[in-house]
C-alpha cells in the first residue's frame, strides 16, 4: 500500500511540474532589460508594468498577443477584462481573431488588490466611494485607473517598435463600464474607436444626474458633451442579455431607472443619449448593435467587434 501512495504521489508530483512548466513558457513576467530600444515584445505573453510613476507602487500585469504578421503600423486594441479581472483569459479569448485581422491585443489586469471593487476598477479609482462622491473623496486624476492606459499605450509602442497615433478599446461587462467611462474622463486619450460590451450599467453623459449615473457632483462636470458625443463609440449588447437576476448586477432604484437588465440598460444609455445630443443641436457619432442569440458572452461581442469595427 505504501508503494502505490508513493507511486501516485511521484505522478502526482510530474504531472504538476509539467503544468507548472507549461504555463511558465506562456506567460513569464518580463520586463525588458532594455527599455530604449523596440522590437522586444513578441508573440503571446505578460510582463508587469510599473513605468508609470505615480502608479508604481500598483504593479500592472499585462498580458499581450502580437501576432506574427504585425508590423509598425499594425492597429493595437485595448481589452479590459469584466469584474472576474480574467485578463488572461479575456486575451486568450481573442487570440485566433487578433491573428485572422493582424490587430495586436493589450488588456491590463486591474487586480482586486490594486483597484479594488467596482470603485477602483468600473468606475475608475476617480473616487474612494464612487456612489458618494465628494472633493474630500476624490483621488488625484494620476491615482485615476484610467490615467494608466495612455503611458501604457507608449511603452506598448515602445517595445513592440510600433508607431500607430491611436488605439482603440473593447471593454467587455465591468470592462465595457470602464470603457465608456473612459471616454468620459479621459477626453484627450488617443482613441480611435471604443466598444463598450454588455454593460451592467451606465453613467450618462448627464450634467443634471449625480455622478456615478451622471456627470454632476464628478470632475467633468463641465466638460463638453459635443466632444464626448463626437467619438466613436459603439455601445453592444447580446440581445438574450435580457436576465433581470443576472449574477453581479447592479439592482437599486437609481440603476433601475435605466432598465432591469443589461439589454434594456443599454437601449437606455443609447437612446437617452441621442436625446440630449439632439436637445443641444450636438453631433452624435454613437452606435447601437445588438447581436441576436447571444446573451452575456465575451467571445461572442468580442469577435464581431474585432471582426465588423476595428477593422473597418
Amino acid at each position: 500500500m505504501q508503494m502505490k501512495n508513493n507511486t501516485w504521489l511521484f505522478y502526482t508530483l510530474l504531472l504538476s511540474s509539467f503544468i507548472l512548466l507549461f504555463s511558465a513558457c506562456d506567460d513569464n513576467d518580463t520586463i525588458p532589460e532594455d527599455k530604449t530600444t523596440g522590437g522586444n515584445l513578441k508573440g503571446t505573453g505578460s510582463f508587469v508594468y510599473t513605468d508609470f510613476d505615480p502608479l508604481a507602487n500598483k504593479p500592472t500585469k499585462v498580458f499581450y498577443h502580437i501576432p506574427s504578421s504585425s508590423n509598425q503600423n499594425t492597429p493595437i486594441v485595448f481589452v479590459f477584462h469584466g469584474a472576474n479581472r480574467d485578463a488572461q483569459e479575456s486575451r486568450d479569448a481573442l487570440i485566433a481573431n487578433a491573428d485572422q485581422n493582424n490587430i495586436i491585443i493589450v488588456v491590463p489586469e486591474f487586480s482586486e488588490i490594486n483597484f479594488p471593487g467596482g470603485d477602483g476598477y468600473n468606475l475608475g479609482n476617480v473616487f474612494v466611494d464612487g456612489d458618494n462622491p465628494s472633493p474630500q473623496t476624490l483621488n488625484e486624476e494620476d491615482q485615476w485607473a484610467f490615467s494608466l492606459v495612455e503611458p501604457l499605450f507608449d511603452y506598448v509602442k515602445l517595445l513592440s517598435s510600433n508607431t500607430s497615433a491611436n488605439y482603440s478599446v473593447f471593454g467587455f461587462s465591468a470592462g465595457g463600464q470602464f470603457a465608456h467611462r473612459f471616454l468620459f474622463f479621459k477626453p484627450n486619450a488617443r482613441i480611435n474607436k471604443a466598444v463598450a460590451s454588455s454593460s451592467g450599467w451606465y453613467t450618462m453623459p448627464d450634467n443634471q444626474v449625480d455622478f456615478p449615473y451622471g456627470l454632476k457632483e464628478s470632475p467633468v462636470l463641465n466638460s463638453s458633451l459635443a466632444s464626448i458625443f463626437s467619438k466613436q463609440l459603439t455601445v453592444l449588447i447580446g440581445e438574450l442579455d435580457d436576465d433581470p437576476n443576472a449574477s453581479s448586477l447592479r439592482r437599486n432604484s437609481q440603476a433601475d431607472l435605466q432598465g432591469t437588465n443589461r439589454l434594456a440598460r443599454a437601449q437606455y444609455f443609447y437612446n437617452e443619449s441621442i436625446t440630449i445630443a439632439n436637445t443641444k443641436g450636438l453631433i452624435y457619432n454613437w452606435q447601437y448593435v445588438s447581436l441576436p442569440n447571444v446573451s452575456h458572452d465575451i467571445n461572442a461581442t468580442a469577435n464581431y467587434a474585432f471582426d465588423n469595427i476595428f477593422t473597418n
